[in-house]
């Protein structure tokens, strides 16, 4: 006999349901301190955490709105060193992998493939054309997190990180790195009954400007709010530009979950708007 569709949907979805709940049902014997995130060492992308010999690949999408990126005509080639506001999209496609090679130390890798314009700001007299479009590779860069030392009851979590940004798109103006990027930063994470606080902070090196300064610097929230669910608030800057940040994710199988990301610019040189989409696999 033939069963009805909606009681096969039915069952599927029961079946995720269970698998998803058996996935964190672990965490319930971890001290509190330890109930929003698990173990595992965090990584760069927020909200998510790998332990020893875990494998994460995490496939997604971002879209950049802004209505007041700031340029320089010469920066493209063109005859003003002057900075100006203009109209800028892309849409950007990307891959995230990450190795837990040690329960202190992780590997991870990200390359993008973007498609990005800008346009000409009313008041710009440059030679430059109404708008600017280049599509291909975007940033391609790794990073290898180290903890320092594991929380307890009564310390933080301290954990550093160093990130390479490879030059691989020397010809290009718009997208991806013209020169060699270094970041090395450092952070602390300490869990309460309410929730999970993170500070960290970086120094980054370009080699296109042969000079350091002042990198990201961050300050975020995290919560598992139910056994399917953990959300995540931050707010993050590059020197004067900063953004807000909320990510939730919909755990949804026990080696897979859903993530929904939104960025706000706070200050006027931040991306007015970046939503982001994706699915992460963990095994």
């Amino acid at each position: 006999m033939k069963r009805p569709k909606l009681f096969s949907v039915a069952i599927v979805a029961a079946t995720i349901t269970f698998s998803a709940l058996s996935s964190v049902a672990a965490q319930d014997d971890l001290p509190y301190y330890l109930k929003d995130r698990g173990t595992g060492v965090p990584l760069s992308m927020f909200n998510t955490f790998i332990d020893k010999g875990e494998f994460i690949f995490y496939l997604y999408y971002e879209y950049y709105y802004d209505q007041d990126s700031e340029y320089k005509p010469e920066e493209f080639g063109h005859n003003l060193g002057q900075d100006f506001q203009g109209r800028y999209r892309a849409h950007e496609g990307l891959v995230f992998l990450s190795y837990g090679l040690s329960d202190r130390l992780a590997l991870e890798l990200e390359a993008a493939v973007i498609t990005a314009t800008q346009y000409k700001a009313d008041d710009d007299t440059s030679n430059m054309p109404d708008k600017l479009k280049e599509s291909g590779l975007g940033d391609v860069e790794s990073q290898l997190r180290w903890r320092w030392t594991e929380e307890t009851l009564g310390q933080p979590e301290v954990f550093s990180y160093f990130e390479t940004v490879f030059p691989l798109q020397k010809d290009k103006k718009l997208i991806g790195t013209q020169d060699w990027e270094f970041k090395l930063g450092t952070g602390m994470m300490k869990g309460f009954r309410w929730g999970t606080m993170t500070l960290r902070a970086a120094a980054e090196y370009s080699a296109a400007e042969n000079k350091g300064e002042l990198g990201e610097y961050a300050l975020e929230y995290l919560k598992r709010i139910s056994k399917l669910f953990r959300f995540y608030l931050g707010l993050e800057g590059t020197q004067d530009e900063v953004e807000a940040i909320t990510d939730l994710q919909f755990h949804v199988h026990p080696n897979a979950f859903i993530r929904i990301n939104n960025a706000f610019g706070v200050t006027s040189k931040a991306t007015d708007y970046a939503p982001e989409l994706g699915v992460l696999f963990h095994f």
